[in-house]
């Protein structure tokens, strides 16, 4: 029985994520939670003939408990898109929550600022005294999906975009995201210009601004992001369900495997607590952290700027914690 919550299920990733975790044959239960509008986004996917029994829940009667209880796996969309502060605020709380009810789960964090929710999410469990770094996942999935596809299309072929894997680094917001391009399954074609390629990195590493564009101003990446989200639950769940193999970019605690992140903090020059590189899925969460391999000059030089920015705000996470957690005078 693999029971998955999303917490945020009514908002714009919350809605189309749950929908997607619905159709997953993996999932059995699904328990939604958010401050509004959950019950209708239940009864609404209650209706499609999938095995998955689905629940909604609201923040009375104790919903946030009744939501967590028995989740094997808990998905965080939750938030305002481009709102850092206010993010902040409600993650902590709901990891609290995911400590006190649900502290066995794996916890994806896709909420954001994703650089500094998922320390956040890892400093309310140590202070709970329920943290596990193994089960805890920042996901940076969208910048994969994306490099895959752009990917595809400069290869002249939209059908590859399935096909294509393009390790991308770093952290999962502007210059923190590092796609390893030289890595590609499928790579550049032979000539590709410095020019195109700048242009291509930019595009992996803003392609959340040509979404914000294109909607007016009236949203962010919602759809691609619940497409994203849920790609990387069915990883986690084909990987504790015992598939051996698989392997994904996740932003992660250096403490989930202290050998791998010991490797790559000397490939990096620096040792940072969060970091996102290829992960090995397994029973257990994570099972290996993968470094980085052989970069070229430009990825070193990527790598290498997103360091500062990317310790900024694991500082930042650590902070808002430690802050709220002070006693009142």
């Amino acid at each position: 029985m693999v029971k998955a919550v999303v917490l945020g299920a009514a908002g714009g990733i919350g809605q189309p994520l749950s929908l997607l975790l619905k159709a997953n044959p993996l999932v059995t239960e699904l328990g939604l939670y958010d401050i509004v509008n959950t019950p209708g986004v239940a009864a609404d996917l209650s209706h499609i003939s999938t095995p998955a029994k689905v629940e909604g829940y609201l923040p009375a009667n104790d919903g946030l408990q009744k939501a967590l209880t028995g989740a094997s796996i808990v998905v965080i969309p939750a938030g305002v898109p481009r709102k850092p502060g206010i993010n902040a605020g409600i993650v902590k709380d709901l990891a609290t929550g995911i400590a006190k009810y649900a502290p066995e789960a794996f916890v994806l964090v896709i909420s954001n600022p994703v650089n500094s929710t998922v320390p956040i999410v890892a400093e309310v469990f140590k202070k709970h005294n329920k943290y596990n770094p193994k089960r805890l996942f920042g996901v940076t999935t969208l910048d994969v999906t994306r490099a895959s596809t752009f990917v595809a299309e400069i290869l002249g072929d939209l059908s590859l975009s399935k096909e294509v894997v393009v390790p991308v680094v770093g952290g999962h917001s502007g210059v923190t995201i590092v796609p390893l391009l030289s890595q590609s399954s499928h790579p550049l074609p032979s000539g590709f210009a410095k020019e195109s390629y700048e242009a291509l990195v930019n595009r992996i590493q803003f392609g959340g601004d040509e979404v914000v564009k294109a909607k007016d101003g009236a949203g962010s990446a919602t759809l691609s992001m619940a497409y994203a989200g849920a790609e990387f639950a069915s990883k986690v769940l084909r990987a504790v369900k015992g598939e051996k193999g698989i392997i994904a970019p996740s932003y992660v605690s250096a403490e989930a495997d202290t050998t791998g992140s010991a490797a790559l903090a000397k490939e990096l020059g620096k040792e940072l607590s969060f970091f996102s590189s290829n992960v090995e899925l397994g029973t257990e969460g994570v099972t290996k952290i993968i470094p980085l391999g052989k970069l070229t000059e430009a990825e070193t030089a990527l790598v290498k700027a997103a360091l500062p920015e990317l310790s900024t705000n694991i500082d930042k996470g650590v902070n808002f914690v430690s802050e709220a957690y002070k006693p009142q005078l």
